[in-house]
C-alpha cells in the first residue's frame, strides 16, 4: 500500500464538505517606509530590524534569520528571536542550522548541472535511461526529460502531503520511496507546470545513480566543501557535531510556543532535507551570483552557471517562468530568481538579483512564518532598494463587459493528484474568475482575497493596483481553458466544467447528507407511520430493511465523525495514517454492503406491496441517499482501498 498518499487527504475532505475551507491569503503589497533610498544600502539592519520586529511579533514566530550578500560579500547576517524558546538561546546566523525546505532543490538542481557540464547527464534525455531498478510508465509518447523534471513539467500528479516519520529507523532509502510511490503522468510532459517534490526527488536519484555515491554524500563533496559550508547537511538525523545547534520548530498555541520534533522527511531528501545556518546559505548565494564562483572554488563552470540562470519554461514569454530549477521572479522591472521552502514549522526564501549582485536569504521556525511574510519581506526590500519607476494608471476598456464571461468560471490548478485519497485537493487547488461591474475581472484564489484585473490585451491582464500579470489561453475552437498567473508560475489554471468546480461538490455533499439525515431519524419515522396508517391486510414485512438501512447510515455517521476528529488534530496524519482512521475508511465500503440489501428489501417490498407506498417510497429514497453517498466518495477516491 501506499501509505504515503493517505496523509491529509481527510484533512481537506472534511474542510471542503463541511464549510471549512482552508484559505491562502493572497499576499498583500507591503508598503516600504517613507524614507530616502540609501544608494549603499546603510540602512539595511535598521530597514530589516523594522519589518522582522513586527513580523515575529504579528505571525507569533519564535525566531528568524536573515542574511543579504552584495558584491561577493555579507553586508548583513543576523538572528532574530530564539533557536530554542525553553532554553533562551538566541539565533546564530553563523550557527544556528534552519529546515530550508524547498530551497534544497537548488542544490539537487546545481548537482545535477555539475553532472551536465562532466557530459554524464544529458538534459534532453529520456531519464529512464538512467534507472533500472524501475522506470517511468509511457503514459505518454513522449518520454520526461530532466528538463522536465528540472521546470516541474514533467505531467507528474502530486503525492500531496509532506512526508514525515518519527523515528530515524523508520526513514526509506530514496531508492525504495520512489521505487514504490510512482505518482501517476497526468500530463503531456513539457505543456504545463505542475510542482512536483517527487520529481525533484526523482533527479537526486539519478545524480545518485550516475555519481556512484549517494546524494548525500555527493552534495557535501561537491558543493557544501568547495563552498565552505560547515554548517550545512542533508543528513537525516542531522550528525551528532551539527544537532546541538539545530532550532527547534514552533507551533504557537494559546499564547505559548510549542516545541515540535526535528522533521525527518521520509523518501524526499533531494526535494526538501536541507538543514543550513544561514551563513552556509550566504555562500552558496554568492556563488551562484558569482557564476559559480566562491573564494577561488567553483562549483560551476561560468558558462553552465550562466545557462542554469537562464529561462528554460514559462507558459507564455510575457509571465514569470523557471530558469533551469531557480523561479523567476519580476517587481519593479527587476529580474530575480528565486525559490521558497516549506516544512511544517520552518518557512524561508532564497533570492538572487544577478544584475544587482545582490541576494538574500530568510527563514523562519514557527508555523507563522508561512505565506506571506517570507514575501512580504522579498517585496518591501525590492521596493525600497531598487524601486519602480511611476507606473501609468490603467483604465479598463468601457466594452470589456461584452468579452468578460469569456473569462469567467473556476480553474483548478494543476499541482493535484487523481488517482488517491488526496484527489480531493482538486477541490481546493482552484481560483475563481468573476467579472465586475468597473469593466475588470476579479480573482479569488482558494477562498482568499480578491484581485482585480484590467485588460490591455487579448487574454491580457494586469493587475489593477499592482504588477501582477494574468493571461488566459483558448483551444481551436476559441474557448478559453488556461488561465496563468505572473506569481504562480509553478502551476497553470485549467478551467472547469460545471460538475468539477467545488460549489458543485459542496452542494452534492451537503444535499446528500442533509437529504440521508432528514430520512433517516425517528421523528421522520414516526410521523411517516402516524400519517400513513399501515394496511393490516397486506402481509408484514420483515425487519431487515429497517435494520440495514439504519446500521448502514449509522456506519456513515460514525466514519464523518471519526474523520472530523482526525482533522482537528491533523498534525498526526503526517507521520501516517493510524489504525483507527484505517478502521473508518473501512466503513462505507461494509455500508456499501449494506445497502445492497436494503435496495434488495424495497424492491420486494415493491413487489409484494409490504409497508404502505409511504414507507415503500421512504425506504426508496433511503437507498437513494446512501447511493449518492457512495458515489461521492468513490468519486473522488474515497470510497475503497485508493492510496
Amino acid at each position: 500500500m501506499k501509505r504515503t498518499r493517505w496523509k491529509s487527504a481527510t484533512v481537506i475532505f472534511f474542510f471542503s464538505f463541511l464549510a471549512c475551507f482552508v484559505s491562502a491569503q493572497q499576499i498583500p503589497e507591503t508598503r516600504p517606509p517613507d524614507i530616502p533610498v540609501q544608494a549603499e544600502k546603510s540602512d539595511l539592519e535598521a530597514f530589516v530590524d523594522g519589518i522582522l520586529t513586527v513580523q515575529l511579533k504579528e505571525n507569533h514566530i519564535a525566531g528568524a534569520v536573515f542574511c543579504a550578500v552584495e558584491d561577493g560579500k555579507i553586508i548583513l547576517s543576523k538572528g532574530y528571536g530564539f533557536a530554542d524558546v525553553g532554553k533562551k538561546i538566541s539565533v546564530s546566523p553563523e550557527k544556528t542550522l534552519f529546515r530550508v525546505g524547498s530551497i534544497s532543490k537548488l542544490f539537487t538542481w546545481t548537482a545535477v548541472m555539475q553532472l551536465v557540464e562532466q557530459g554524464k547527464i544529458d538534459l534532453n534525455a529520456d531519464i529512464n535511461t538512467y534507472l533500472s531498478l524501475f522506470k517511468v510508465p509511457p503514459t505518454y509518447p513522449e518520454p520526461i526529460t530532466m528538463t522536465q523534471l528540472m521546470s516541474h513539467t514533467a505531467g507528474l500528479e502530486e503525492l500531496g502531503t509532506s512526508f514525515a516519520v518519527r523515528n530515524p529507523e523508520d526513514l526509506e532509502s530514496l531508492e525504495k520511496f520512489l521505487a514504490e510511490n510512482m505518482p501517476a503522468r497526468i500530463f503531456p510532459p513539457g505543456k504545463l507546470a505542475a510542482y512536483s517534490n517527487y520529481g525533484s526527488a526523482l533527479a537526486g536519484y539519478i545524480v545518485e545513480i550516475v555519481s556512484g555515491i549517494p546524494f548525500e554524500e555527493y552534495i557535501e563533496k561537491n558543493i557544501f566543501k568547495p563552498l565552505g559550508m560547515v554548517h550545512a547537511s542533508f543528513r537525516q538525523p542531522l550528525p551528532s557535531t551539527l544537532a546541538e545547534d539545530m532550532s527547534t520548530g514552533y507551533k504557537y498555541n494559546n499564547g505559548t510556543f510549542v516545541p515540535k520534533d526535528f522533521e525527518l522527511l521520509n523518501g524526499l531528501a533531494p526535494a526538501g532535507s536541507l538543514s543550513a545556518s544561514a551563513n552556509a546559505m550566504a555562500k552558496f548565494v554568492i556563488a551562484h551570483l558569482q557564476d559559480g564562483a566562491f573564494e577561488g572554488n567553483r562549483i560551476l563552470e561560468e558558462k553552465t552557471a550562466r545557462l542554469m540562470h537562464s529561462r528554460l519554461f514559462s507558459h507564455d514569454p510575457r509571465l514569470n517562468g523557471n530558469a533551469h530549477g531557480f523561479w523567476e521572479l519580476t517587481r519593479n522591472n527587476i529580474h530575480a530568481l528565486s525559490h521558497g521552502g516549506d516544512t511544517m514549522y520552518f518557512h524561508s526564501k532564497l533570492v538572487l538579483i544577478p544584475e544587482k549582485g545582490f541576494g538574500f536569504f530568510i527563514s523562519y521556525n514557527s508555523i507563522g512564518g508561512s505565506g506571506a511574510p517570507t514575501s512580504q519581506l522579498t517585496e518591501a526590500l525590492i521596493d525600497r532598494y531598487y524601486p519602480a519607476d511611476e507606473r501609468p494608471d490603467i483604465s479598463p476598456p468601457e466594452d470589456f463587459q461584452k468579452r468578460a464571461e469569456k473569462y469567467t468560471g473556476v480553474y483548478g490548478l494543476t499541482r493535484v493528484n487523481e488517482t488517491a485519497l488526496t484527489k480531493i485537493m482538486k477541490l481546493i487547488m482552484t481560483f475563481k474568475v468573476r467579472a465586475t461591474e468597473n469593466n475588470t475581472l476579479a480573482v479569488t484564489i482558494m477562498g482568499g482575497e480578491t484581485t482585480q484585473y484590467v485588460e490591455i490585451g487579448p487574454h491580457y491582464f494586469r493587475e489593477r493596483d499592482g504588477q501582477g500579470i494574468l493571461l488566459f489561453k483558448e483551444n481551436k475552437e476559441e474557448k478559453i481553458i488556461h488561465a496563468f498567473l505572473s506569481k504562480a508560475p509553478m502551476a497553470a489554471g485549467i478551467r472547469l466544467s460545471g460538475t468539477q468546480t467545488p460549489m458543485f461538490n459542496l452542494a452534492w455533499f451537503i444535499v446528500t447528507l442533509l437529504f440521508l439525515v432528514s430520512i433517516i431519524v425517528w421523528p421522520v419515522g414516526a410521523i411517516r407511520r402516524k400519517i400513513c396508517k399501515p394496511n393490516t391486510e397486506k402481509p408484514k414485512a420483515p425487519a431487515s430493511a429497517r435494520w440495514l438501512a439504519g446500521s448502514a447510515s449509522i456506519l456513515c455517521g460514525i466514519f464523518l465523525i471519526g474523520m472530523l476528529s482526525y482533522v482537528i488534530n491533523y498534525e498526526k496524519l503526517f507521520f501516517g495514517i493510524p489504525l483507527g482512521m484505517k478502521v473508518l475508511l473501512v466503513l462505507p465500503l461494509a455500508a456499501a454492503i449494506m445497502t445492497i440489501g436494503v435496495l434488495i428489501c424495497t424492491l420486494r417490498a415493491w413487489w409484494r406491496g409490504y409497508w404502505t407506498r409511504c414507507g415503500r417510497w421512504h425506504y426508496t429514497f433511503v437507498f437513494l441517499a446512501l447511493l449518492s453517498f457512495f458515489l461521492f466518495l468513490n468519486t473522488w477516491n474515497l470510497l475503497g482501498f485508493k492510496f
